[in-house]
């Protein structure tokens, strides 16, 4: 059961949904709209190693906007914290940008219960666009759960304040350790 776009502000009136700078205009029929922050991020190399913490650069999007260009990967984070104890939630793009052409995540769109923190996209555009910081990119969605909650630990993404590249690294063993 999706929480319709009333319910999610009276839920945010209640504190079980938080969203920082909450807007009343950006409340949609089952959904919320996100800003996308106004700097993005990039990878430094073409090709990625996911055992590795690869090297990134940050840049601001100019209020003239930022042509995304295709072919490459950008990271970028949305205005608002988001945050619930109560419900989960799935991050989608927003029909207006996928008719530019725009994806604004890849694969990760699932919020666990207890997620505190800046999401992160994975942008990409099948042709040239132009971006401009602040643009309601995504929208976000609420669902209740059913059973015991177990909230989302404080590991690699959680509770962060900026834009996150992939910590996959992180769920490879040491290999620098000699093992015993």
């Amino acid at each position: 059961m999706m929480l319709t776009g009333l319910e999610i502000k009276r839920q945010v009136e209640l504190g079980n949904i938080k969203i920082s700078d909450f807007d009343e205009k950006h409340i949609q029929p089952n959904s919320y709209d996100l800003r996308l922050h106004g700097e993005l991020m990039e990878y430094i190399y073409d090709e990625l190693d996911m055992k590795k913490d690869n090297p990134t650069r940050s840049f601001p999007i100019p209020e003239e906007g930022f042509v995304l260009q295709p072919g490459k990967l950008y990271l970028g984070r949305t205005h608002e914290r988001v945050s619930s104890d109560t419900f989960a939630s799935i991050l989608d793009g927003r029909s207006s940008m996928g008719r530019l052409g725009i994806a604004s995540h890849v694969t990760a769109g699932f919020v666990d219960v207890g997620f505190d923190g800046y999401l992160t996209f994975e942008i990409f555009a099948i042709k040239p666009v132009r971006i401009y910081p602040m643009v309601r990119i995504a929208q976000i969605s609420y669902y209740p759960v059913q059973g015991e909650i177990t909230l989302y630990p404080n590991r690699k993404y959680n509770k962060n304040n900026e834009t996150q590249a992939s910590m996959s690294y992180k769920d490879f063993p040491d290999t620098r350790t000699p093992s015993k």
